[in-house]
């Protein structure tokens, strides 16, 4: 049995972990750094997870659970547009209250998904597909304009994720304003005008 003060240092090593993955690449990142971060000895940070691939995998599977709740979230006896707009919503809401997650996963898959590559083409997949079934199925029914479900829903992850994963440019282009600033309204109104059937 794991106490207080096992979980309180594996949480704050992963939470450094993601500082530096997020920030360095899986590549970039170095044991040391981590180490540095959590305020922890190197050895320590061993005790605790046996490699950075282990530190790396473990945010991975975390960030799975939280990226894939929001598509799950859909309700598929509901009105079609008023569903993808709250999918819409609640990515843009993760790109706000996780831009470190975002750009690990961002990075995970730029290097060509080397450690989820089977979480997305099963898990990832299976659910993408179940998604694009109930949006021709809202097609069908008038509820939305006759669009391709996979690119709508690959233009969500895009247009809501840029905002955590291309922080730094965003606020070097506004003079350093909220790079979220007025995000929502024109999305709603992008998104809003895509979809009307």
């Amino acid at each position: 049995m794991t106490t207080r003060i096992q979980r309180r240092n594996r949480r704050k090593i992963l939470d450094a972990a993601l500082e530096v993955f997020s920030a360095q690449g899986f590549r970039g990142a170095t044991l040391d750094q981590i180490a540095g971060v959590a305020g922890l000895s190197k050895p320590n940070l061993l005790y605790y997870f046996d490699s950075k691939e282990a530190m790396h995998r473990a945010l991975l599977d975390e960030l799975l659970d939280i990226w894939l709740a929001p598509l799950r979230a859909m309700n598929p006896e509901g009105d079609g547009r008023a569903e993808i707009m709250a999918y819409m919503r609640r990515k843009l809401q993760m790109s706000r209250e996780y831009p470190r997650e975002s750009r690990l996963f961002a990075n995970e898959v730029l290097q060509g998904a080397p450690r989820l590559g089977d979480e997305i083409s099963g898990d990832l997949k299976t659910l993408v597909d179940e998604t694009a079934a109930l949006i021709r199925r809202w097609i069908k029914a008038g509820q939305i304009a006759r669009i391709d479900p996979y690119h709508l829903i690959f233009s969500i992850w895009a247009l809501t994720q840029h905002y955590a994963d291309f922080d730094a440019q965003i606020r070097m282009i506004r003079d350093g304003a909220d790079p979220m600033d007025g995000a929502e309204p024109y999305l709603e109104e992008l998104f809003d005008r895509l979809l009307k059937p």
